[in-house]
């Protein structure tokens, strides 16, 4: 993509969320490569899998089962891109603990229907956007192989979280604004926040 597509792309993801990830985050990360290569892969394989486990859930959701269906594949490809990258640089595919950041945001969720569909809906959006940032902000600071490739997953990405957000307000019987406000203000403390390790959606590391 060129600078100005990206630009331009950016424009309505950094208007949706919040606030933007800090500089001390993007410090971190690019220090730590491994792990963010690492996590990066189990962000695009557990993308897949909450896709697949909607498609499960809600087989009487027509346009949810289109959209699921095309974003699992992608988020796949995505995955073993990235264990290509790991592969060509020597590093290992190990176990990584979970980050906070989608546990404190899932316990959010209603679990009772049709809001636990529209919650999930939006927590999606709000995870693609931010991944969709953070790729962005990365850009600038990473080895042309890794620039090239984080810059290819800015148009899907994005793609995703706009998915997403026409689920969430199809299903919905109202405005969504007032729910995904709540989660982009929580999402906005874990971003800003500091937190123990470095993780690919996580707050600033305190090592940073």
């Amino acid at each position: 993509m060129q600078k100005a597509e990206i630009d331009e792309l950016l424009v309505d993801i950094r208007g949706f969320l919040a606030c933007e990830t800090p500089d001390a985050w993007v410090q971190a990360a690019i220090q730590d490569l491994p792990t963010l290569l690492i996590d990066h892969a189990n962000c695009e394989k557990k993308a897949a899998s909450t896709a697949m486990s909607l498609m499960y859930k809600y087989i009487d959701r027509p346009e949810l089962l289109a959209k699921m269906s095309k974003l699992a594949r992608e988020e796949l490809v995505h995955f073993d891109q990235v264990l290509k990258i790991m592969k060509n640089r020597g590093i290992a595919y190990e176990h990584v603990s979970a980050g906070r950041y989608a546990a404190k945001l899932f316990k959010m969720v209603v679990k009772e229907e049709p809001q636990l569909l529209i919650d999930k809906c939006i927590l999606g959006a709000i995870v693609e956007a931010r991944s969709c940032e953070r790729f962005a902000k990365l850009v600038p600071h990473l080895d042309d192989e890794l620039a090239k490739f984080y810059s290819s997953l800015l148009r899907s990405e994005a793609r995703h979280y706009q998915h997403y957000i026409l689920l969430a307000e199809k299903y919905a019987d109202g405005p969504i604004e007032a729910r995904l406000n709540e989660f982009l203000q929580a999402e906005k403390v874990l971003i800003e926040s500091t937190d123990d390790e470095m993780r690919f959606h996580s707050g600033v590391p305190t090592a940073a």
